[in-house]
């Protein structure tokens, strides 16, 4: 099979495994368990040394950072419509990808995974405290483009990663322990994208509960 994808669970890889799944097009899903160190393993780091998913490769082909995969599929199935075509609204829609992967997606890992920012007990509680308002500011605009858009999905007819990226940041927040019903449209489209046939097997196959919120 000539289409691979390194993924795993609930990562933002998420993205990728969503948009290949809406192809249609034959691929091989592998599944990285992040929690068990497979992506340090020598197997994994002789594929992507920075043990990082996703991982796309295209007939022996090696692709990794998100960004580049998302860009790459926009162009392997231009039938899909991933991004727009048409220069400005293309670049609002990379650069809100950009935004999410930049800023959003490393906010999270303050709030998830402290320890790779420091040591001290005390410095990674404060870090989850001090980053988890952030990230519900970074909701809130999220909430707004959705408020915003005036397309069926975000920034297209067709639905597309900001979508599938959408989704999964807001289900970060609810590991976060943030209420996604909190932004109402946010998570009204979060429900949409879910409700995709292709994005329900991709659901599925990584078997994600959508909100994991838990009231205190």
């Amino acid at each position: 099979m000539s289409l691979k994808l390194y993924f795993s669970p609930g990562a933002c890889s998420f993205v990728p495994h969503s948009l290949l799944q809406v192809t249609g097009a034959s691929f091989e899903p592998i599944m990285v368990k992040l929690h068990k160190g497979e992506q340090n393993g020598d197997e994994y780091k002789a594929i992507n040394p920075r043990g990082q998913v996703p991982v796309l490769i295209d007939n022996g082909q090696v692709i990794t950072q998100i960004l580049a995969i998302i860009l790459y599929l926009d162009q392997k199935f231009p039938a899909c419509q991933f991004l727009p075509t048409e220069p400005v609204a293309r670049a609002k829609a990379i650069e809100t990808l950009a935004w999410m992967n930049n800023t959003i997606h490393p906010t999270f890992t303050h709030i998830f995974m402290p320890h790779k920012f420091s040591d001290q007990a005390d410095v990674q509680a404060n870090l989850k405290v001090f980053n988890t308002q952030i990230y519900k500011g970074l909701l809130s605009e999220l909430e707004a483009l959705v408020q915003s858009s005036t397309s069926p999905w975000l920034f297209g007819d067709n639905i597309g990663p900001v979508d599938a990226y959408a989704l999964t940041l807001t289900r970060w927040g609810s590991i976060a322990g943030i209420d996604p019903s909190t932004y109402p449209a946010l998570w009204a489209h979060v429900q949409k994208v879910s409700a995709n046939e292709a994005i329900s097997v991709v659901i599925e196959r990584e078997r994600l509960q959508l909100n994991l919120y838990k009231p205190s």
